[in-house]
C-alpha cells in the first residue's frame, strides 16, 4: 500500500488532535504508508476553510455526507459530537471506509452496536479513542499484571476527576443535554475508566452505581461553542445529565474494583489514574505524571516498599518518541500511537489497539450504571 487517503468529520479540538496525529506519523512511524489529508467536514461556517488552510486538506465541506460519497477516501476520523457518532459511523462504514471514531461511540449500547454491525458487515477496520491505554506506563503495568508479578488481582481503584465543567458559567452546550450528550460524565470520562479496567483486569461481571448533578442549571450560549466555553446572562436551562458517577464493580476474575468520575471537581485538573492491588504486589499510575509507574514488588507482603519506575524505551511505544527514560511524553503523543494503530490495522487487515468491540463493552457498562441508579441495585453484565 503506497498511501492512505483520510478525511476528518468534525473539526473542533478533537478533529485538530486527529489531524496533527496523522501529520506526525511519518516522524515516529516512517514504515507506514504516506497519509493524504483529502477532506475535512464541519458544519460551522469557516471552520473547514480554516482547517484546509492550516493543515493542508485538499478539500473542505460543511456536510460530512460529501466525505461518505467520495470513493477516493479510504478512511475517516469521526470527531463530531457524540449524538452524531452513530449516524456518521454507520454511513462511513457502509461506504466502505475504515473509521477512527472517538468514544463513547454514540449515546448508548444500541448506538455502539449499530456502528459495530456496520463495521463488521463492510469488513472495514475500526479504532476507538481510548487513548489512555496507550501510555507506556500503562503498558508496563499491564505486563506486570499479566505476568503474575502482582499475584492474583484483589482490588483496584480507578479515578477520572476533572474541573472542565466546574465553573457555573460553563455554557449549556450539547454536552449537558440527555438527547445529544447522553449520560454526561459517564460518556466523557467513565468510558475511559471502563476501558482501562477491561484492558488491565478483564471483563466486568456486575456493578452498582450512584450518580449526581451538582450544577443543575447553566446559561444557553448565544452562538456555536467549541470546547468548554462560558456563557453568562443568557437564558438558563436545566443540566440533564450526570456531573458525577461512582461505581462498585465485580470482575470476571473475582477481583473487586471502584470507579469514580467527575466533571465538576474543583481543584482537580485531569486527575486520572489507578491503583491495582494484587496478593503479592501493586501498581500505581497518575496520568499527570504519565512517565512514572509506582510499583510494589517482591515477597515481603507486609511493609513492602513502593518504587517509582521512570518508564523508558522498553515500555510500550515510548522508544518511538524519546531516546531514554524520564523524557516526557504528552497527550498528543498518545493520539499518535492511536493513529499508528488505526493505520496499521488498515495495512495489515487486522485490528490493533482499542476497537469498536471495546466501545460496545464500555457502553454496556455505562448503560448498566444508569440502570443501577434507576433500580437502586446491582446490574449483571453477564
Amino acid at each position: 500500500m503506497t498511501g492512505i487517503s483520510v478525511a476528518v468529520a468534525g473539526f473542533g479540538w478533537m478533529g485538530r488532535v486527529h489531524t496533527q496525529a496523522y501529520l506526525r506519523l511519518r516522524q515516529h512511524y516512517p514504515q507506514l504508508p504516506v497519509i493524504r489529508l483529502a477532506a475535512v467536514a464541519d458544519e460551522v461556517p469557516g471552520r473547514g476553510e480554516e482547517a484546509a488552510d492550516q493543515f493542508g486538506f485538499e478539500a473542505f465541506t460543511q456536510d460530512w455526507r460529501d466525505i461518505a460519497a467520495d470513493p477516493a477516501i479510504d478512511a475517516v476520523s469521526i470527531t463530531a459530537p457524540n449524538f452524531l457518532h452513530r449516524e456518521i459511523g454507520v454511513a462511513m462504514a457502509e461506504a466502505g471506509k475504515h473509521i477512527w471514531i472517538e468514544k463513547p461511540v454514540g449515546l448508548s449500547t444500541e448506538d455502539a452496536k449499530a456502528v459495530a454491525a456496520a463495521v463488521s458487515k463492510a469488513g472495514v477496520q475500526s479504532t476507538v479513542g481510548f487513548n489512555y491505554r496507550n501510555a507506556p506506563a500503562v503498558a508496563l503495568a499491564k505486563s506486570l499484571i499479566d505476568s503474575g508479578e502482582l499475584g492474583t488481582i484483589a482490588h483496584s481503584r480507578f479515578r477520572f476527576l476533572s474541573d472542565y465543567a466546574a465553573h457555573p458559567e460553563g455554557a449549556l452546550s450539547w454536552r449537558y443535554e440527555r438527547e445529544r450528550g447522553g449520560a454526561g460524565v459517564l460518556g466523557d470520562l467513565a468510558s475511559h475508566g471502563i476501558d482501562l479496567i477491561r484492558h488491565l483486569l478483564g471483563d466486568v461481571d456486575a456493578l452498582v452505581a450512584d450518580t449526581a448533578i451538582f450544577i443543575p442549571e447553566r446559561a444557553r450560549p448565544s452562538a456555536a461553542t467549541s470546547g468548554h466555553a462560558r456563557a453568562s446572562g443568557g437564558e438558563m436551562g436545566a443540566v440533564e445529565n450526570e456531573d458525577f458517577v461512582s461505581a462498585l464493580l465485580r470482575l470476571g476474575s473475582g477481583g473487586r474494583c471502584t470507579l469514580e468520575a467527575c466533571r465538576v471537581a474543583v481543584g482537580e485538573q485531569n486527575n486520572y489514574g489507578f491503583e491495582v492491588h494484587g496478593t503479592k504486589g501493586a501498581v500505581f499510575w497518575d496520568y499527570r505524571r504519565m512517565g512514572e509507574l509506582g510499583t510494589s514488588l517482591g515477597s515481603k507482603y507486609q511493609d513492602q516498599s513502593v518504587t517509582t519506575v521512570l518508564v523508558g524505551p522498553e515500555s510500550g511505544e515510548f522508544g518511538r518518541f524519546q531516546p531514554g527514560a524520564a523524557n516526557a511524553m504528552g497527550y498528543d503523543d498518545l493520539k499518535v500511537i492511536e493513529a499508528r494503530n488505526f493505520v496499521s490495522s488498515i495495512v495489515d487487515g487486522a485490528p490493533q489497539g482499542a476497537t469498536i468491540a471495546d466501545a460496545v463493552a464500555s457502553a454496556q457498562a455505562l448503560d448498566a450504571m444508569v440502570a443501577s441508579v434507576s433500580s437502586g441495585g446491582w446490574i449483571s453484565l453477564g
